[in-house]
Protein backbone atom coordinates (compact mmCIF):
# COMPACT_ATOMS: atom_id res chain seq x y z
CA UNK A 1 0.00 0.00 0.00
CA UNK A 2 2.94 2.38 0.73
CA UNK A 3 4.31 1.64 -2.74
CA UNK A 4 1.28 2.83 -4.50
CA UNK A 5 0.90 5.57 -2.19
CA UNK A 6 4.38 6.49 -3.12
CA UNK A 7 3.97 5.84 -6.81
CA UNK A 8 0.47 7.95 -6.57
CA UNK A 9 2.32 10.97 -4.97
CA UNK A 10 5.26 11.06 -7.61
CA UNK A 11 2.69 10.71 -10.37
CA UNK A 12 0.74 13.78 -9.11
CA UNK A 13 4.17 15.85 -8.53
CA UNK A 14 5.06 15.55 -12.32
CA UNK A 15 1.74 16.31 -13.48
CA UNK A 16 1.87 19.57 -11.75
CA UNK A 17 5.59 20.18 -12.37
CA UNK A 18 4.36 19.84 -15.84
CA UNK A 19 1.39 21.93 -15.33
CA UNK A 20 4.10 24.77 -14.05
CA UNK A 21 5.95 24.35 -16.41
CA UNK A 22 3.88 25.51 -19.36
CA UNK A 23 2.33 28.78 -21.00
CA UNK A 24 -1.62 28.76 -21.99
CA UNK A 25 -4.16 31.06 -22.99
CA UNK A 26 -5.71 32.43 -25.95
CA UNK A 27 -4.62 34.71 -29.10
CA UNK A 28 -6.13 36.75 -32.09
CA UNK A 29 -4.47 38.29 -34.31
CA UNK A 30 -5.36 40.36 -37.74
CA UNK A 31 -3.52 41.72 -40.84
CA UNK A 32 -4.67 44.33 -43.42
CA UNK A 33 -5.04 41.66 -46.05
CA UNK A 34 -6.96 38.24 -46.40
CA UNK A 35 -6.06 35.04 -44.95
CA UNK A 36 -9.36 33.05 -46.17
CA UNK A 37 -9.34 33.75 -49.48
CA UNK A 38 -9.11 32.19 -52.54
CA UNK A 39 -5.56 31.94 -53.89
CA UNK A 40 -5.77 34.25 -57.10
CA UNK A 41 -7.45 37.27 -54.76
CA UNK A 42 -4.37 36.52 -52.41
CA UNK A 43 -1.88 36.85 -55.27
CA UNK A 44 -3.86 40.33 -56.02
CA UNK A 45 -2.64 41.78 -53.01
CA UNK A 46 0.92 40.52 -52.51
CA UNK A 47 3.36 43.29 -52.46
CA UNK A 48 0.56 46.04 -52.26
CA UNK A 49 -0.79 45.20 -48.64
CA UNK A 50 -0.67 42.89 -45.62
CA UNK A 51 2.38 44.09 -44.20
CA UNK A 52 0.66 45.51 -41.19
CA UNK A 53 -0.49 43.13 -38.34
CA UNK A 54 -1.94 43.01 -34.94
CA UNK A 55 -0.91 40.04 -32.48
CA UNK A 56 -2.71 39.83 -28.81
CA UNK A 57 -1.75 37.05 -26.65
CA UNK A 58 -4.19 36.66 -22.71
CA UNK A 59 -2.04 34.21 -20.46
CA UNK A 60 -4.45 32.33 -18.86
CA UNK A 61 -1.57 30.40 -16.47
CA UNK A 62 1.91 30.15 -16.96
CA UNK A 63 5.42 32.01 -16.02
CA UNK A 64 8.39 33.59 -17.71
CA UNK A 65 11.31 33.50 -16.33
CA UNK A 66 9.46 32.41 -12.63
CA UNK A 67 7.33 35.62 -13.26
CA UNK A 68 3.77 34.52 -12.86
CA UNK A 69 1.71 36.06 -15.70
CA UNK A 70 -1.40 34.61 -14.63
CA UNK A 71 -4.49 36.77 -16.14
CA UNK A 72 -2.21 38.89 -17.99
CA UNK A 73 -2.84 40.33 -21.88
CA UNK A 74 0.00 41.48 -23.99
CA UNK A 75 -0.38 42.82 -27.93
CA UNK A 76 2.71 43.04 -30.50
CA UNK A 77 1.70 45.57 -33.43
CA UNK A 78 4.45 44.69 -36.57
CA UNK A 79 5.09 46.70 -39.60
CA UNK A 80 6.63 44.33 -41.81
CA UNK A 81 8.51 45.25 -45.41
CA UNK A 82 6.46 42.73 -47.39
CA UNK A 83 3.51 41.46 -47.35
CA UNK A 84 3.68 38.57 -44.28
CA UNK A 85 3.54 35.05 -45.03
CA UNK A 86 4.59 35.54 -48.91
CA UNK A 87 6.36 32.27 -49.68
CA UNK A 88 8.59 33.83 -52.13
CA UNK A 89 9.67 37.18 -50.60
CA UNK A 90 10.58 37.95 -47.16
CA UNK A 91 8.46 40.49 -44.86
CA UNK A 92 11.90 41.41 -42.91
CA UNK A 93 13.61 43.51 -41.44
CA UNK A 94 10.12 44.22 -39.43
CA UNK A 95 9.41 47.04 -36.55
CA UNK A 96 7.38 46.39 -33.71
CA UNK A 97 5.44 48.16 -30.89
CA UNK A 98 4.74 46.13 -27.57
CA UNK A 99 1.69 47.13 -25.39
CA UNK A 100 1.99 45.41 -21.96
CA UNK A 101 -0.81 45.22 -19.75
CA UNK A 102 -1.00 47.79 -16.87
CA UNK A 103 -2.20 45.45 -14.61
CA UNK A 104 1.48 43.53 -14.49
CA UNK A 105 4.31 44.53 -11.84
CA UNK A 106 7.90 46.62 -13.51
CA UNK A 107 8.79 42.45 -13.34
CA UNK A 108 5.55 41.03 -15.11
CA UNK A 109 6.28 43.69 -17.99
CA UNK A 110 9.90 42.52 -18.41
CA UNK A 111 8.56 38.98 -18.44
CA UNK A 112 5.75 39.68 -20.44
CA UNK A 113 8.24 41.25 -23.45
CA UNK A 114 10.09 37.95 -22.97
CA UNK A 115 7.21 35.95 -23.88
CA UNK A 116 5.94 38.18 -26.63
CA UNK A 117 10.43 37.68 -27.95
CA UNK A 118 9.94 33.86 -27.79
CA UNK A 119 5.97 33.65 -29.31
CA UNK A 120 6.88 36.21 -31.79
CA UNK A 121 10.33 35.49 -33.24
CA UNK A 122 12.01 37.75 -35.58
CA UNK A 123 8.95 39.67 -36.08
CA UNK A 124 9.83 41.79 -33.10
CA UNK A 125 13.47 41.64 -33.50
CA UNK A 126 13.11 45.46 -33.16
CA UNK A 127 11.02 47.27 -31.08
CA UNK A 128 10.82 50.45 -31.45
CA UNK A 129 8.46 51.28 -28.26
CA UNK A 130 6.67 49.83 -25.32
CA UNK A 131 3.13 51.41 -24.40
CA UNK A 132 1.21 50.39 -20.82
CA UNK A 133 -2.43 50.16 -21.40
CA UNK A 134 -5.64 47.89 -19.78
CA UNK A 135 -5.57 45.21 -22.36
CA UNK A 136 -9.18 42.99 -22.30
CA UNK A 137 -10.05 40.07 -24.37
CA UNK A 138 -13.63 38.85 -24.35
CA UNK A 139 -14.63 35.68 -26.32
CA UNK A 140 -18.10 34.98 -25.26
CA UNK A 141 -17.36 31.88 -23.79
CA UNK A 142 -17.20 30.26 -26.80
CA UNK A 143 -14.13 30.46 -28.77
CA UNK A 144 -15.40 28.40 -31.79
CA UNK A 145 -18.39 30.63 -32.20
CA UNK A 146 -16.02 32.88 -33.64
CA UNK A 147 -17.20 36.38 -31.92
CA UNK A 148 -14.27 37.61 -30.11
CA UNK A 149 -13.00 41.14 -29.00
CA UNK A 150 -9.48 42.17 -28.35
CA UNK A 151 -8.69 45.70 -26.79
CA UNK A 152 -5.44 47.73 -25.68
CA UNK A 153 -6.58 50.89 -23.98
CA UNK A 154 -7.12 53.32 -26.91
CA UNK A 155 -4.28 51.96 -28.83
CA UNK A 156 -5.38 48.98 -30.33
CA UNK A 157 -8.50 46.82 -30.80
CA UNK A 158 -9.57 44.15 -33.12
CA UNK A 159 -13.29 42.54 -33.16
CA UNK A 160 -14.55 39.44 -35.00
CA UNK A 161 -17.23 37.46 -35.95
CA UNK A 162 -17.41 33.48 -37.63
CA UNK A 163 -17.08 33.35 -41.39
CA UNK A 164 -20.26 33.36 -42.67
CA UNK A 165 -21.39 31.91 -46.35
CA UNK A 166 -20.83 35.25 -48.81
CA UNK A 167 -17.91 36.77 -46.83
CA UNK A 168 -15.43 34.95 -49.53
CA UNK A 169 -15.24 36.40 -52.87
CA UNK A 170 -15.55 33.41 -54.65
CA UNK A 171 -15.82 29.59 -53.58
CA UNK A 172 -12.33 28.66 -53.49
CA UNK A 173 -11.19 30.27 -49.94
CA UNK A 174 -8.90 28.75 -47.93
CA UNK A 175 -6.72 29.23 -45.02
CA UNK A 176 -4.15 30.84 -47.45
CA UNK A 177 -1.84 32.18 -44.44
CA UNK A 178 -1.14 30.40 -41.39
CA UNK A 179 -1.20 32.53 -38.09
CA UNK A 180 2.30 34.62 -37.28
CA UNK A 181 3.06 32.46 -34.06
CA UNK A 182 2.81 28.90 -33.52
CA UNK A 183 -1.12 27.93 -31.94
CA UNK A 184 -1.76 24.66 -30.53
CA UNK A 185 -5.64 25.39 -32.48
CA UNK A 186 -6.68 28.11 -34.80
CA UNK A 187 -9.64 29.31 -36.78
CA UNK A 188 -9.66 31.92 -39.24
CA UNK A 189 -12.73 34.65 -38.76
CA UNK A 190 -13.64 37.65 -40.46
CA UNK A 191 -12.51 41.12 -39.05
CA UNK A 192 -15.67 43.87 -38.17
CA UNK A 193 -12.61 45.96 -36.43
CA UNK A 194 -8.73 46.20 -37.08
CA UNK A 195 -7.54 49.11 -35.75
CA UNK A 196 -4.15 50.70 -34.54
CA UNK A 197 -4.06 54.65 -33.31
CA UNK A 198 -0.95 54.33 -31.22
CA UNK A 199 2.93 56.03 -32.06
CA UNK A 200 6.12 54.52 -32.93
CA UNK A 201 5.39 52.51 -36.16
CA UNK A 202 5.18 56.38 -38.02
CA UNK A 203 1.73 54.11 -39.47
CA UNK A 204 -1.79 54.01 -38.32
CA UNK A 205 -4.73 52.12 -39.66
CA UNK A 206 -8.15 51.04 -39.69
CA UNK A 207 -8.59 47.54 -41.70
CA UNK A 208 -12.23 46.40 -41.57
CA UNK A 209 -14.71 43.90 -43.42
CA UNK A 210 -12.28 41.28 -44.07
CA UNK A 211 -11.41 37.82 -43.53
CA UNK A 212 -8.37 38.92 -41.85
CA UNK A 213 -7.95 37.64 -38.83
CA UNK A 214 -7.36 34.15 -36.27
CA UNK A 215 -8.81 33.47 -33.26
CA UNK A 216 -6.90 30.38 -30.93
CA UNK A 217 -5.42 28.82 -27.93
CA UNK A 218 -1.85 28.85 -27.69
CA UNK A 219 0.57 25.83 -25.37
CA UNK A 220 4.47 27.20 -24.64
CA UNK A 221 7.09 25.44 -22.81
CA UNK A 222 8.07 28.33 -19.88
CA UNK A 223 11.47 29.39 -19.86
Amino acid sequence: MRKVFLATTLALGLAAMGSAAEIRGTYMEARNADVYVAHCFAMSEVGLTGDLAMMGWQIEKGAFNNVSLDGLGVVAVVKASHTLGDPFHTAYPTKAVLIVDEKATLEQQQALQGFVHKMAGDLVQTVLRVDVAPISFDFNGNLHAGKAQMVAGTLARIETRELKDGDAVCHNAMVYYQPLTKLEHAMPVHTLEHRYAGQGLNETWSSPDKNSAFIGTFVTASE
